[in-house]
């Protein structure tokens, strides 16, 4: 066999494990989780059963792309909720600690927190803003979607790819998410 046929086979293997990779990835279960509103109640995932589609948005006040990913995060939620998809903003806490750093902003989205990371370990996320969309299926939850909002995070206007968007208008129409995972460009979540 030549060198050229085995590098032409070497190649296919490779994107194909990429594919399975990414696919499984995307297609994990998650168990229940609970969170806290700012007025100390619990919110579980589980009370959300009901709903065609979840989706878990991870943001810090400090983080910039948080701030700048605030209107149209709300212009999703309120577009989306209707259709029977509950939007869940987190508040995690991220690397910006060093002297000198932005001081911290408002988002003026209602979060929830996760005290202990376990949901944003959990659900395999390291940056805010990026979002997972789950879907509820036999008694759990199964992640579609793991990543970036869309393509263009500083400037609203110049989005061409609205990744998010794009996923919950296929799972309302009962096709498959599409793209399965996108990376999100963000600030890291501090561990």
């Amino acid at each position: 066999m030549s060198i050229r046929r085995l590098s032409i086979i070497a190649a296919a293997a490779l994107i194909f494990c990429t594919v399975a990779v990414g696919a499984a990835r995307a297609q994990s279960t998650v168990a229940d989780f609970s969170l806290q509103t700012a007025n100390n109640a619990t919110v579980s995932l589980k009370s959300y059963a009901g709903k065609k589609a979840v989706v878990v948005v991870f943001l810090n006040p400090a983080c910039a792309y948080s701030r700048l990913y605030q209107e149209r995060l709300a212009a999703l939620s309120s577009s989306f909720g209707g259709r029977g998809v509950q939007f869940l903003f987190v508040n995690v806490p991220i690397n910006l600690d060093a002297p000198g750093a932005a001081a911290p902003g408002e988002v003026g989205l209602p979060t929830l927190t996760d005290a202990s990371q376990q949901v944003s370990g959990r659900l395999g996320i390291s940056k805010t803003t990026e979002a997972v969309v789950l879907q509820p299926e036999a008694g759990g939850f199964v992640v579609r979607y793991r990543g970036a909002i869309d393509d263009n995070p500083q400037v609203a206007s110049g989005v061409q790819q609205h990744y998010l968007r794009q996923v919950l208008n296929n799972l309302l129409a009962g096709r498959s998410a599409g793209v399965a995972d996108k990376r999100a460009a963000g600030c890291l979540i501090k561990r």
